[in-house]
């Protein structure tokens, strides 16, 4: 049963909303709580960014009545007109400047409001990085990939590119991995010992390894050093994951009754077009009546999400399932009445800290970053219960399709904290570009991670 749409507008940008029921409307994304005071700047700013009317910048700043300005005399009226002019200035030198204005950038924007609106925010961009950092690895281990994820920001720099502070980088990174060889060794399991062992020689002399990305840099070719960084930054995270064998945290007493996902899982979804057409020809191919991608789904951030969506694909839940599009996202029917099923409570991983936070969505306007952004382009996230935000679909999920033109100056989403994300889209992202309304799931297998999925015997939690 297709699911009924409504629209609002919020700030520029036109958001959808999806109906769970005739009767009791839920939306999908929820609106962007962006209070709006004259005396904070900071607030300004965000007007400045998410007003819904047609009005121009000068008219925005323009908050005189005419019937004062027509009360001052031609010096008042000259020097009223130059302080507009100066304050005009700041507002766009504090807007599109990253530089503080002398000590008063702090009457301008507080830091938390510059996570949300610095082009230069540090969140994760893609379902490869962000998935590597949900890693509960190793502190060695961390401290390699750090400094070796800081060599992407600097082969960004489109001109003079700066390899001295990128072979300073891998060089302190092999030293962390040649002094703390015994302590990152330590921490595998022993059934996993040899491939650890093996993977730790690949590390320091192996073909991607970090002696051969000092070499590709001394050559000073981008290219290659690009190559060289994926080749040792994936055998990082294999070997992170031989580490974390495990949850390392507990979860709440009120929880262990919730399936739960304790380390990743692969899941394969084949999808068929709706209508008798065709998905676009990958290069070189011909064109498909279906297509599969591939997502991962972390149980290290979001066990409880993480394993509720795994049972249900083990069951079979969304085989058939259609999909709707709406604003920035496809989302399934709701086909709860298949199998039954629970609402997991919101679960979201906040960066920096052990264990998620349940039922309590971030704020990112105090500074609040989730390990697993919803502001990628292929994020898996769960929808909202119908009945309250406070708990996840206990069925709907959806692909979030990012998109940086509808999103804050920080390049966040205005969802972002809100919603239970348990993975990534890592295969056929070009897919979800194509998926239109009506497009059914034919398949939906969990192809790893089965050992790691855990079933209560009992599921005595209560439904919301």
């Amino acid at each position: 049963m297709a699911s009924p749409l409504s629209s609002s507008t919020i700030g520029s940008h036109r958001i959808l909303f999806l109906h769970p029921s005739p009767l009791n409307r839920r939306s999908l994304f929820v609106k962007p709580k962006l209070p709006f005071n004259r005396t904070n700047s900071g607030d300004f700013r965000m007007r400045l960014h998410s007003t819904s009317s047609k009005i121009g910048t000068k008219e925005l700043i323009h908050s005189h009545k005419s019937s004062i300005e027509s009360k001052l005399n031609p010096f008042e009226a000259g020097t009223k007109n130059l302080e507009k002019l100066v304050a005009t200035m700041l507002i766009f030198v504090q807007v599109w400047s990253p530089m503080p204005l002398l000590g008063l950038d702090s009457a301008y924007i507080s830091p938390a409001e510059a996570v949300l609106y610095s082009p230069d925010t540090k969140v994760p961009r893609t379902g490869e990085l962000a998935l590597r950092r949900a890693i509960p690895a190793n502190p060695s281990m961390k401290t390699i990939q750090a400094s070796l994820e800081d060599i992407s920001y600097l082969l960004r720099i489109p001109q003079r590119k700066p390899y001295g502070t990128m072979e300073s980088n891998v060089k302190k990174a092999l030293k962390v991995a040649i002094d703390d060889k015994d302590a990152i060794l330590a921490n595998i399991p022993a059934d996993l010992k040899d491939k650890g062992s093996e993977l730790y020689a690949t590390l320091i002399d192996g073909k991607g390894g970090l002696q051969s990305l000092i070499t590709n840099i001394k050559k000073q070719d981008p290219d290659k050093v690009s190559l060289g960084l994926a080749a040792s930054l994936d055998t990082v995270a294999e070997l992170e994951l031989l580490q974390a064998s495990g949850l390392s945290f507990l979860l709440p007493q009120q929880y262990l009754n919730y399936p739960r996902l304790a380390g990743r899982g692969i899941v394969e979804i084949t999808i068929e077009k709706g209508d008798g057409s065709t998905f676009s020809a990958e290069s070189g191919g011909d064109q498909r009546k279906s297509a599969t991608i591939q997502i991962v789904i972390d149980g290290y951030s979001a066990p409880l999400t993480a394993g509720n969506f795994a049972k249900l694909v083990t069951s079979g839940a969304y085989d058939g399932v259609k999909l709707n599009t709406v604003n920035q996202a496809v989302i399934t029917e709701d086909g709860s009445a298949k199998v039954e099923s629970v609402s997991v409570p919101l679960e979201v991983m906040p960066s920096g800290q052990f264990e998620p936070l349940y039922r309590t969505p971030l704020s990112v306007q105090d500074g609040e970053l989730p390990v697993l952004p919803l502001s990628v382009y292929g994020a898996v996230a769960m929808a909202h219960s119908e009945n309250s935000d406070e708990y996840s679909s206990p069925y709907q999920f959806f692909f979030y399709l990012y998109d940086k033109r509808n999103s804050g100056l920080g390049g966040l989403s205005f969802d972002e904290g809100q919603f239970s994300v348990f993975g990534y889209t890592t295969s056929g992202r070009d897919i979800l570009g194509q998926i239109k309304t009506g497009d059914v799931i034919k398949s939906a297998k969990l192809i790893e991670g089965q050992d790691r999925l855990i079933l209560p015997a009992l599921n005595n939690n209560s439904s919301t």
